[in-house]
Formats: structure tokens, sequence, C-alpha cells
């Protein structure tokens, strides 16, 4: 019997890093994301397959079931293997029956963006194996892949969000956001994939044990950024946001060190340094970007649900 799942994919607009914190985020869905679908298979054993956004394969690999019992960890040059591994562990411990019951599957993957943008290639498929299994996708990803769980909520909305953790639990509400100035608004890649896992421990090693004030702030400005009627209210907390986050991370802002003569805002989004930046330009910032060596630069139109 075959079943098929989809999972948007995310920006986080504000709120990176503090999020983990408790701190409420501005998130937003894409239009890209990425399917799974699951067929009946044979010999105790999951047959994977993945395709990147241009249909081919990166990744093809057998799991069988022993191993995703027994969780095994295979060498470092497996880590793709392993963290599917851990994903499908984690999801037999929350419903045993996709194995206990089970001969086997077939399983292909489809990302509608490629892997290396970072629009939530780990997120879209634990909100598609959590669909599958009927579990939580919340508690999947904090059993597993560890993070603040807006990437979920993006996953599983079509509408703009705000998520915040309360008492460790997410808290998802849909907000109204629709800029009247969208056509300033595009995104940029960096052509630098950014380890979203990495970056979020290298987070919680540095500084995060006094930011009861800065979680205030962010707060003050995601609401900003929610309410700016205009596209100078808009840029002024975003660029307000920025310069709070490079103070926290002790890190130059992404426009100080690579764009500093852009005539325009530049906001990072989610992990610093990588992925998708933001960019405000009264004017088509395309020639800029391209003289630079940046040749991905996407509408909001194009990008968000």
């Amino acid at each position: 019997m075959k079943k098929e799942f989809y999972s948007n994919g995310k920006l986080l607009i504000t709120g990176e890093y503090l999020v983990l914190n408790g701190a409420k985020a501005l998130a937003l869905p894409t239009k890209f994301g990425q399917k799974l679908i699951v067929e009946n298979g044979t010999n105790q054993e999951v047959n994977w397959i993945s395709y990147d956004a241009d249909g081919s394969i990166w990744l093809d690999i057998q799991l069988s079931f022993e191993d995703i019992l027994g969780k095994t960890i295979l060498e470092e040059s497996e880590s793709v293997k392993n963290t599917l591994i851990e994903i499908l562990h984690q999801g037999y411990l929350l419903n045993s029956d996709f194995i206990d019951n089970s001969e086997g599957y077939q399983i292909t993957t489809q990302l509608t963006f490629p892997r290396n943008w970072g629009l939530g290639t780990s997120s879209t498929l634990i909100n598609n194996v959590a669909q599958w299994l009927g579990i939580d996708a919340f508690v999947l990803l904090n059993n597993s892949f560890g993070g603040s769980g807006y990437d979920i909520a993006c996953a599983q909305n079509d509408c703009p969000i705000l998520y915040h953790l309360e008492n460790g639990k997410p808290i998802v509400e849909k907000v109204t956001f629709d800029p009247e100035f969208s056509e300033n608004l595009y995104f940029v890649y960096l052509d630098k994939k950014q380890n979203s896992k990495a970056a979020i421990a290298s987070y919680y090693n540095n500084n995060n044990s006094h930011l009861a004030d800065d979680i205030v702030t962010n707060d003050k400005i995601t609401q900003e950024v929610l309410n700016a009627k205009n596209l100078h209210e808009f840029a002024f907390a975003l660029e307000e946001h920025e310069a709070k986050m490079s103070t926290i991370l002790e890190m130059q802002t992404i426009k100080e060190s690579l764009f500093p003569y852009f005539n325009g805002v530049i906001k990072s989004l989610g992990a610093w340094g990588g992925d998708f930046v933001l960019v405000i330009s009264k004017e088509n910032p395309d020639d800029y970007f391209n003289e630079k060596g940046f040749k991905t630069i996407i509408t909001y139109k194009d990008m968000i649900l």
C-alpha cells in the first residue's frame, strides 16, 4: 500500500538562537519542501532512496530492522545513515507497530529545493516520518536531532507563525504577515550550507545563561517586524535585530563581513554564516550579488507560501 506525505520548508526571520531559550520567533513556511513515499517491502529491511531537486539520487541505502532496533552506529563516513537509524529508532520507541507488524519498506524522498539550501532537509524528513508513524513530530525531533522545533511548526503550517517554547513545550501562533512591500524583499543564498546542529551546540557552549533582557528585546523587535506598516519600519527593526544578535554572538553581521557597501539591509536567517539571508532593497539587487558571485536570488513571492 502506497502512502505519501509532504512537509514545508522554513525560513526563520527573527529569533535565531534565542528561540532555544524561549524567545518568540517569526518563521515563514516556504513554497519548497519534501515529499515522503512509503511502499511495502521485504526482507525485514528499509530500502531508502532520496532524490535531490534536480532528480539526482543523493542517497541509496538499505537499513535492516535489526540495525534500527539496536540503533547500530556505523563508522563516521556513514553519518547520514546513522542519522536515519537514529530517527527511525526513536520512531520505533514511539510506535513499535511500524516494524513489529511489517515485512519491510521501500521509501522514497523527493526534495523540491536543492538540499544544500538549508530550507529544512532534516525537519521536513522528521515531520514526514512522524506523519507516517502517527507520532508527535516535536517529540521525534527532540529525541533524535534536537533544536527548538520552529522548523517542525513551519513544516506543519501553510501560513506565517509566531513560535516559542514555554516550559519546553512548543507554542505555535498563526499570524498575518503579508507585507505590501514584499516586492522589495529578496532571499540570497550564500553558497555555504550551515550545520544547524553544530551551530546550536556552539551557541549552548558559549553564552546563553544571562539572556532574559535580550529575550525581552527580541520579542519587542519581533512584534515590530510583524506590525511594520512600511519598508522603513521593517528595515529598521531587522537592522536592530541584527545588531543585537551580533553583540550576543560576538560575530560580525553578514553585511559587515561580506557586503559592507550594499545599499540596503541584509538580515541573517537561522544559523549565522550560511544558507539564505534576507535582503531589503529598493532596487533589484541581482546585479550587485551576481557580481559578488552569488547567483541564487529568489523573490519573496517565489519563496514564501
